[in-house]
């Protein structure tokens, strides 16, 4: 997982935490962070900017899944002494 991906993942699960308070408690962090809530400019930037880390995080949802094999090369067993 490269820097970006690993940003994109971080803002996906700030915005699934922010929808689970609201989901619970009607509790919205990110309205409450600013005085017009919702309908400010900066409130708007940051559900956008949250939205498109989901839409990265997206992309991780259907990469192949990467195993890491070890490859015994010129491996001789141990000599019992």
């Amino acid at each position: 997982m490269n820097g970006l991906q690993r940003i994109a993942l971080f803002l996906t699960i700030i915005g699934a935490l922010n929808w689970g308070l609201i989901g619970i408690f009607q509790f919205d962090v990110v309205a409450t962070l600013f005085r017009d809530g919702q309908a400010s400019f900066a409130a708007r930037a940051i559900y956008t900017i949250i939205a498109i880390g989901g839409l990265l995080s997206l992309g991780a949802l259907f990469m192949p899944n990467r195993t890491h094999r070890v490859v015994k090369d010129n491996v001789r067993p141990l000599k019992s002494v």
